[in-house]
Order: structure tokens, then C-alpha cells, then sequence
């Protein structure tokens, strides 16, 4: 089973692993996270034999953080290549995406971008904060 959500911002996406790595009842397989200029895509990937209370539990909780989100071709291209194995750095260049994590969720690959493109920048826009 397959969330695909659109955040608004880097919070959003760190209370998503927070609630994904405090709960052990959810048989998570994978997390991507994709940095967009408008905010933050994340698909969670359940495997199959998710209960459906918690499946139902999982999805509110998305509900309230953002909205689903049907990807253009471009990201669908880069979410299905990075499913087959390809590294994220092949996808980001070959799709022109910001691929920040793909694989077990981790809060500081996304702390590490945030920090990372702020200081490029020079200030934090919105959808870093």
C-alpha cells in the first residue's frame, strides 16, 4: 500500500518520520522524501499486510500534516526508479528531482538538506522551515 503526499513544509515531513519510527505497529517497507520549489513530496510504502484500522489510522494522521498528491510524470519516473533500485543520485540527475531520502526513514538526511540549501541560500524560505 502507497501514500504519496504533498507537505508544505520540512516540519511536516519530520514529524512524518518521527510518527513512522515511533510506531512500530506500522510495516512500513520504505519512505522517500523529494524536496519540490513548492514544499515536500513523501510516498510511504506499507507492505501489504497492513491492518486496515491502521491503514485507516495512518491515513488521518497524512490527512491532517497534507494532501494526497498525484504526481506528474517527471517525479512518477523518478519515485518508480528509485522502487528499482537506482541510486539516488542517477535519479536526481537523470529527473532533475531532490531526492533527500530513499530507503529506512531518517531524520537527518532531512535536517542535512535543510541545513545544507539554507546556507547556500543565505536565509530559510517557508518551505525549509
Amino acid at each position: 500500500m502507497d501514500y504519496i503526499y504533498h507537505l508544505a513544509n520540512a516540519s511536516l515531513s519530520l514529524r512524518i518520520v518521527e510518527h513512522l519510527l515511533g510506531t512500530p505497529k506500522l510495516p512500513l517497507s520504505w519512505l522517500t522524501v523529494i524536496h519540490q520549489i513548492d514544499g515536500w513530496v513523501i510516498k510511504v510504502r506499507m507492505h501489504d499486510s497492513i491492518e486496515e484500522q491502521v491503514a485507516g489510522d495512518f491515513r488521518a494522521y497524512l490527512d491532517e500534516l497534507g494532501i494526497p498528491y498525484e504526481p506528474n510524470i517527471r517525479l512518477r519516473m523518478a519515485l518508480w526508479a528509485l522502487e528499482t533500485g537506482q541510486s539516488p543520485v542517477d535519479v536526481m540527475r537523470r529527473y532533475q528531482v531532490a531526492v533527500v531520502s530513499h530507503g529506512k526513514p531518517d531524520r537527518k538526511e532531512i535536517e542535512a538538506f535543510r541545513h545544507q540549501f539554507v546556507m547556500g541560500l543565505g536565509y530559510c524560505p517557508e518551505t525549509l522551515a
